[in-house]
């Protein structure tokens, strides 16, 4: 992987980039691997608050009404899921992810794809089963459920770090992977079933989002996000009123 502390390469062609996102939401992890690749960007904020990623407009960037969004100059269409996101962007500059022919490239993407579609699916659809369920009476179940499922996957992912010695995921080398889980974690601890996933369970990953929250980029976007505090290892709720997972 290469060096994420080389200066960012200027004029590259679809250099220009538009992320659609609210406060602390998926948007944070993307935020974060733009803040750590050295890239510019143009922040427009989506309100939940009145269900704006709803609207029409903002359908015509993601038809699922979800957040984040990110406008590529160059690309004949915005992107969305954020695991495709930061892995166009790693890819690009070739930076928090294996070359494409590398050793690792297989395990890079076995685990984003995990963090995606298991983790944080799950964990999104924990922290509001009413919208999965039509008898609300069964939610707590599906919640449950969940809860023995997201715990699982973390356990995964420590079994993981502590075979390839850490401190991070693939090893000894930042990547975009630990960005991801990082922001999973914070989730798992803050909302939902509160305090269902403790942090002290996994000490490989406590390890590891505290050494995440020793980045300046991570430091960055905390402030960006209004993310006060501990972002990972401690985390407390964005204070904004109204503001929920």
């Amino acid at each position: 992987m290469k060096d994420i502390d080389e200066p960012p390469v200027k004029g590259d062609a679809g250099a220009q980039y538009r992320l659609h996102g609210s406060p602390d939401s998926a948007n944070f992890v993307v935020r974060m691997i733009l803040e750590e690749l050295g890239r510019d960007y143009e922040y427009v904020p989506v309100d939940r608050l009145v269900s704006e990623q709803k609207s029409e407009a903002y359908r015509k960037l993601n038809p699922q009404g979800l957040i984040p969004v990110l406008e590529v100059a160059g690309q004949d269409a915005p992107l969305f899921e954020t695991g495709a996101i930061i892995q166009f962007l790693t890819d690009r500059y070739g930076a928090l992810s294996p070359e494409p022919l590398s050793p690792e490239r297989g395990r890079f993407l076995k685990w984003l794809f995990f963090i995606s579609n298991t983790l944080h699916a799950d964990l999104r659809i924990s922290f509001k089963p009413h919208r999965y369920v039509e008898d609300r009476s069964k939610c707590n179940l599906l919640a449950d459920a969940l809860t023995g499922r997201i715990a699982s996957a973390f356990q995964q992912l420590e079994h993981e770090i502590t075979a390839t010695g850490g401190p991070y995921l693939l090893g000894s080398e930042v990547s975009c992977l630990d960005h991801y889980l990082a922001a999973c974690a914070r989730w798992a601890q803050i909302y939902g079933q509160f305090g269902s996933w403790p942090v002290d369970s996994s000490p490989r990953i406590k390890h590891l989002l505290a050494e995440l929250e020793k980045r300046p980029a991570v430091r960055q976007a905390c402030k960006l996000e209004m993310i006060e505090g501990s972002p990972f290892v401690s985390p407390s709720p964005v204070t904004l009123p109204g503001i929920t997972a």
